[in-house]
């Protein structure tokens, strides 16, 4: 193992976290005997296109500082190769993370965990979500949750997390059911009628929410949680209990499991824009399919 180590960082993650952050966690790996080079981006493109020239030239790891964004980033670099991924979650959400049991908002204890991997089991091996040549982490979403998000980022005014509490007001007064064609692995299409679908490789998405609680990122598949059609009245009263992963339960809500699901709705459908780890995938119909120890975490219990 090289004792090279690159710190992938979005200096904007948390209102400014990440760059607070990244100095903490280089000055620990540094006293574990790491040589360490930041690597920043202008934009996301390009701060991808370095994490992969960094990976390319034979990093020892990549150390993502920031949250769920820089991660999903991180993801599209280092899956499928040797290089393993250290996580210094201080952003907003820190899903993937907590999905882990690696520490949140803590730079320096982060970085411990990643050295403490580095020069022992060298980090264990996770499963991902691919869609195409996207990787991701934690949840594939469509249907309402995915349209909050669509509307949210159209959205000039209000700013920050306020601007997709009123994206989620907007979408309750429109809330309809979409009808999808849902395909498990080789099985035939199921035909539903859904508010949302999310395929968990992970257990939660939106900072803490477990919209699939079982997932398991060690197992081979995915958790297909499909809500059905229900009320606004009913969607406000369950919507809470999905931070415990006790909406699992509710009559509207089945569970399926899978190792590849393919996603449709009907043509002249709005099924919304895919989403997965929050970022925007495109529209259905989508694939996804586990791939089993894609990418090796430190640190991850």
């Amino acid at each position: 193992m090289t004792s090279d180590i690159t710190l992938f960082v979005n200096p904007a993650a948390g209102r400014g976290r990440g760059a607070r952050s990244a100095q903490p966690a280089a000055r620990v790996l540094r006293d574990a005997g790491f040589s360490v080079r930041t690597v920043l981006g202008e934009n996301a493109s390009d701060a991808l296109r370095r994490a992969r020239a960094a990976v390319a030239a034979g990093t020892g790891a990549l150390i993502a500082v920031g949250g769920d964004g820089v991660v999903s980033l991180a993801l599209q670099a280092t899956a499928g190769t040797p290089t393993p991924l250290g996580v210094v979650a201080v952003g907003t959400g820190n899903d993937f993370a907590r999905a882990l049991g690696l520490p949140v908002r803590d730079p320096a204890g982060a970085a411990r965990a990643a050295a403490e991997a580095l020069k022992g089991d060298g980090g264990r091996p996770v499963d991902l979500g691919r869609v195409g040549e996207t990787w991701f982490g934690t949840v594939l979403a469509s249907g309402f949750d995915s349209r909050v998000n669509d509307r949210g980022n159209r959205l000039r005014f209000p700013t920050g997390r306020l601007r997709y509490d009123v994206a989620l007001v907007a979408e309750l007064a429109a809330l309809r059911p979409v009808p999808y064609r849902i395909t498990l692995d080789d099985g035939p299409a199921l035909s539903v009628e859904a508010t949302l679908v999310a395929v968990g490789n992970g257990t939660s998405y939106g900072g803490g929410m477990r919209i699939c609680g079982g997932a398991r990122m060690d197992d081979g598949l995915f958790d297909i949680t499909v809500v059905g059609p229900c009320s606004r009245s009913t969607l406000l009263r369950v919507f809470p209990k999905v931070y415990r992963g006790t909406h699992l339960d509710h009559p509207k809500v089945t569970v399926h499991r899978a190792a590849r699901v393919r996603l449709e709705t009907p043509a002249g459908t709005d099924g919304g824009t895919g989403y997965a780890d929050g970022e925007p995938l495109g529209p259905l119909p989508l694939t996804a399919e586990t791939v089993p120890g894609a990418v090796r975490i430190l640190g991850a219990a």
